[in-house]
């Protein structure tokens, strides 16, 4: 069990009338921090209370009055009083060179987060203009130009906004935030992703990811990025474990889980795989993609009918016609795997290079799929990081062009 407090669980955990033994074991934490917050005009009152999940018994209890342009002192007063009551020093958020101008800086910076845990094309569009206002507010907020770069990232690797646009205000972002704190783990760690998914540069990205460790070795956002690392260098196994610790540091993250799963599912760990996508609808039933992956793990036991209806629940418009290409082609319904194929290639030719190659190697069509595979090259797909150990393209591995793309065109290290 870890020594951890929650200070997020009203919105997963609100009348469900859980006792705190079933709430600590969920959360695997040993103690939880429970608070009330009331305001009357620009005041607040925050009780906050440290109770172990065990027995119930109250380690601590406090009241803190403020203004409430004076949050971050109640957050300071707060983590203070709790780290001297368990003796340890708990892993925090790391202060830049300034914490906002007001409370709107930091209300608009945690809404920012919010939309981005989401991770739908709306959702993160909305996480943008957050940030975006957050930095509009406060320039020297180094956090909120962390977020800012990670959300851009997140829109143009699918093709939400042009590819090369996105990463290149991404990056901007992100250096604006090593700028303003060099010692901010979650800035390194956004500056690891570029690297990683839009430069191929693996070793910048892999010296990256490991200062935002050393900084915050707790730091979830960067364990998660260090295990897509290893998944893209074909370590599935190190993928795997790195994703189970972000998921014990932050276990209301469904993103988090997703990653979880599609690693186990790359490790071929498939029951481990299942068990981590269904934590991800209890956490966020909308979460995209969610059924459309729980669909390839299903294809990958055998059990053909199930995956069919899970891409059949698909509500993402762009993954459901790629699940029922994969899905019908597996149960032998050619004519509609043809269709959703030619849906799917229609609407996504242009960023979408990498998957339509998944859907013609599934489909046994090798031609086509190193077509496909070439274009993605030179579109500079962000899929292509995901190239090497890709289920999908199992059907490829035997053939010579496999492993002359893999070595030539992704210069990844061949094991």
């Amino acid at each position: 069990m870890n020594t951890g407090v929650v200070v997020e669980t009203s919105r997963q955990h609100k009348g469900k009338n859980e006792d705190l033994r079933t709430l600590g074991e969920k959360l695997n934490v040993d103690t939880i921090l429970e608070g009330s917050v009331r305001k009357e005009g620009r005041r607040v009152r925050i009780t906050a209370q440290l109770i172990k999940t065990a027995d119930g018994f109250h380690l601590w209890s406090n009241t803190y009055d403020r203004q409430l342009n004076d949050i971050f002192a109640v957050q300071d007063d707060i983590a203070r009083s709790v780290a001297a009551s368990l003796k340890v020093a708990l892993l925090g958020e790391k202060r830049g060179p300034s914490q906002g101008k007001n409370v709107e800086v930091y209300n608009a910076f945690l809404q920012g987060r919010y939309f981005y845990e989401r991770g739908d094309k709306e959702s993160l569009q909305r996480s943008v203009s957050y940030y975006e206002q957050a930095v509009q507010l406060d320039p020297n907020y180094a956090r909120a130009w962390a977020g800012l770069a990670d959300a851009r990232a997140s829109q143009a690797g699918p093709g939400y906004i042009p590819l090369d646009q996105g990463y290149r205000s991404a990056l901007e972002a992100a250096q604006r935030s090593l700028a303003l704190d060099a010692n901010l783990a979650d800035a390194h760690a956004a500056l690891a992703s570029i690297k990683w998914v839009y430069e191929w540069d693996w070793a910048s990205a892999d010296a990256s990811f490991q200062r935002a460790l050393a900084l915050e070795p707790g730091n979830a956002r960067a364990l998660d990025g260090a295990a897509q690392l290893a998944r893209t260098l074909g370590r599935f196994e190190e993928a795997f474990a790195l994703d189970r610790r972000a998921v014990e540091l932050d276990p209301l993250s469904a993103s988090a889980y997703k990653n979880l799963g599609v690693h186990a599912y790359y490790a071929g760990r498939l029951g481990d795989a299942l068990n981590a996508l269904k934590k991800v609808l209890d956490l966020n039933p909308e979460n995209p993609q969610i059924h459309e992956v729980l669909g390839r793990v299903l294809l990958a036991q055998g059990r053909l009918p199930q995956a069919l209806a899970e891409m059949e629940r698909e509500s993402d418009p762009s993954w459901r016609p790629f699940g029922l290409a994969i899905a019908n082609h597996a149960l032998g319904n050619k004519k509609e795997s043809d269709e959703a194929t030619a849906e799917f290639v229609a609407k996504n030719h242009d960023g979408g290079a990498y998957q339509i190659a998944e859907i013609y190697a599934f489909r046994g069509e090798a031609d086509q799929a190193f077509e496909w595979l070439d274009r993605a090259y030179n579109q500079r797909d962000s899929g292509l990081v995901f190239f090497k150990g890709d289920p999908l393209l199992n059907n490829l591995e035997r053939d010579s062009r496999y492993h002359a793309f893999l070595k030539k065109r992704m210069r990844l290290p061949l094991n």
